[in-house]
């Protein structure tokens, strides 16, 4: 396994490590760190990091704790090794573990804000490779969306947010787990990548033991972004 530096993006003196020929981070978690509204001296909580991509973006508007969990040791690693890289061990932390074991490392409603970039697909034992960097990325083998809504819940404070990237196609599953778990979906915006101009991806904010009340955010066509930056600060 060969692993490179890479730029994170346009995002000015920050740098990640990745699989050059396999795991590597995309535009969702980007628009996800970028649709993430943060101040200062929170504690925030991104679920799925991976090699941390959301850690890192946040970072650049903030000087809040950080925590990421990944549940495969690799890819810890290699989120571990950016975060040195950037010099942000004392912000940013990495914990190689399973999110359901937060509990070992935390104690209940210990975070303001919780960014996931979650599996987008439901398992199907019959074609995935559980052993695969990818499919565990992109397939609900180690988490689904019940389980994710369940910890947003118990270890969000009242009225902490919890921002999440998905695919479209399962909106209506997030609006009722959501609900679920008192983590009312508040906002969501759709997101077009191709010129077919029909969304892939959505971008959904959810607060814990809000009212109900949603609204849609125009639509973003990034399909022709030379930047992300600042994308979601104005309508």
């Amino acid at each position: 396994m060969k692993i490179v530096k890479n730029d994170l993006f346009d995002y000015k003196n920050r740098y990640i490590w990745q699989i050059q020929d396999g795991f590597k981070f995309s535009l969702d978690s980007i628009l996800l760190a970028e649709y993430t509204k943060v101040a200062n001296n929170l504690n925030i909580l991104d679920m799925c990091t991976g090699n941390a991509p959301v850690p890192l973006i946040i970072s650049t508007r903030t000087n809040s704790n950080i925590v990421g969990f990944e549940i495969q040791k690799d890819i810890a690693d290699l989120a571990k090794k950016s975060v040195l890289e950037n010099k942000l061990d004392e912000q940013i932390t990495i914990i190689n573990d399973d999110i359901k074991n937060i509990g070992n490392y935390y104690t209940e409603e210990s975070f303001d804000i919780i960014t996931c970039n979650p599996p987008y697909f439901k398992e199907n034992s019959s074609l995935v490779n559980k052993n695969d960097y990818k499919s565990l990325a992109r397939h609900e083998i180690a988490i689904n969306l019940d389980s994710i809504f369940s910890l947003g819940f118990k270890y969000l404070k009242n009225n902490g947010i919890l921002y999440m990237v998905h695919r479209p196609e399962r909106l209506d599953e997030i609006i009722i787990l959501a609900s679920k778990y008192k983590l009312n979906v508040k906002e969501i915006a759709l997101i077009v990548t191709n010129k077919s101009m029909i969304p892939t991806l959505i971008l959904v904010k959810c607060v814990k033991n809000s009212k109900n009340g949603l609204k849609f955010r125009k639509i973003y066509d990034v399909s022709k972004c030379t930047t992300y930056q600042h994308i979601f600060d104005c309508e």
